[in-house]
């Protein structure tokens, strides 16, 4: 268990992109969806929505794979104070035995899926999850997924406007919220309740515990309130790999370099001014131009990522970045190629459709959008919000409301 702990902490403090890591070379394309919506972050209802987990592991050799949950608190602490049955009906160590191999493949990988619920577990309890994948032959830990659960018993309503207190229609978006205690019983709500706010589903800036502007006996509300305003950023870059014979949307050309495919998304620049361009946040969607078996008929590609020009920063990182990453962070560093004043990446990806953004680690360890791409009031952005309550005499917290708006 002190593995899997370590783990799980290893996975919060870096990836951008929370939810989802990879701990082995040999796992790619880990993805979990709430009930086929891709575009959405790992949140599900309480007794109605599924959890489908996937992933890949390059080579035709079976590996007995086994999932187990860990339930956690507000801020991924292991609940140390409950039992498994007080969360869980069923057994809590299963096996993956839902599998194929690949079909036509140059790279040759098996593909792993589960849902959850299923016949041998079923969730009981909402709030955050911690779902550990793990090869019973070595007991290593391959791959994590956090999703959390909402049995949605009280309420939360989001708006967000362009006018903020730090400038009006121009690089901010200022988030209003509205919760409901629809008759809990709160008596102490800066001890009982805790609020989160996430832009595009990301953990790296979102705004926890901000004081609201008023509290009232049925519930809080926060109005233009300065903890509730976020960059707003600029739209994802995308591409599309639907066929490794010719190049589609967002590619300059493919290769075949005798031994791999290769993909050249053609070379991104840095954007200082605001251009509207539909996106997908950071999410991806595997899928050929056949569009039947993706899971198993998808060839593995190299992609090769370009931005230029860039000046070269000394002790940062610049890191492309979706929810797709969930390998070690080292994997999307960039390289700084000072003939043509580019930063270079050149990443293992599965056929399909991909948005990403240009990130930077500074020093600190702190990850924030690159400054040359820009910060836009127009920009369009998905935020989420989520109430945890502890009532009094619980021994955990529960996710109560959970709402996802898009502006724009």
């Amino acid at each position: 268990m002190k593995r899997l702990l370590f783990a799980g902490l290893l996975a919060v403090a870096t990836a951008a992109q929370a939810g989802n890591a990879v701990y082995s070379e040999k796992v790619k394309t880990l993805q979990a969806v709430v009930n086929q919506d891709w575009l959405s972050p790992q949140v599900m209802k309480l007794g109605g929505d599924v959890l489908n987990v996937s992933f890949d592991e390059l080579s035709h050799d079976y590996h007995r794979y086994v999932y187990r949950i860990e339930h956690c608190e507000y801020d991924w602490a292991p609940s140390d104070d409950i039992f498994d049955s007080d969360w869980l009906e069923g057994f809590n160590s299963n096996p993956i035995d839902d599998y194929e191999t690949s079909l036509n493949t140059t790279i040759l990988y098996t593909h792993y899926r589960f849902s959850i619920p299923n016949e041998r577990c079923r969730l009981k309890m909402s709030g955050n999850y911690r779902l550990h994948i793990v090869d019973e032959d070595t007991d290593n830990e391959v791959a994590l997924v956090e999703f959390r659960v909402t049995d949605q018993t009280m309420g939360v309503n989001i708006g967000v406007t362009t006018n903020t207190d730090i400038d009006v229609n121009r690089s901010h978006q200022q988030v209003t919220m509205v919760v409901r205690f629809n008759g809990a019983r709160v008596t102490r709500p800066e001890e009982q309740i805790r609020t989160v706010v996430m832009l595009n589903a990301r953990e790296d800036n979102m705004k926890e515990g901000v004081r609201p502007n008023f509290v009232t006996a049925d519930g809080m509300r926060w109005e233009h309130n300065r903890g509730l305003i976020f960059d707003g950023g600029n739209e994802y870059h995308k591409f599309e790999v639907l066929d490794v014979t010719h190049p589609t949307m967002g590619l300059d050309r493919m290769v075949w370099d005798g031994g791999s495919y290769q993909a050249y998304p053609f070379t991104d620049t840095p954007r200082r001014n605001y251009v509207y361009d539909e996106d997908a946040n950071g999410a991806f969607y595997i899928r050929n131009s056949d569009n039947t078996e993706n899971d198993r008929t998808c060839e593995y590609v190299y992609v090769n990522y370009k931005l230029q020009p860039a000046p070269r920063y000394a002790g940062a990182h610049i890191m492309v970045d979706g929810r797709w990453a969930t390998a070690k962070p080292d994997t999307y560093v960039m390289t700084y190629d000072s003939s043509d004043n580019s930063y270079n990446a050149r990443i293992l990806q599965k056929q399909g459709y991909y948005s990403y953004q240009y990130v930077m680690r500074d020093f600190d360890g702190t990850v924030h959008p690159l400054p040359e791409e820009g910060s836009f009031a127009e920009t369009e952005n998905q935020y989420q919000a989520l109430v945890y309550y502890k009532g009094t005499g619980e021994r955990t917290w529960r996710l109560t409301a959970y709402q996802q708006i898009k502006f724009k």
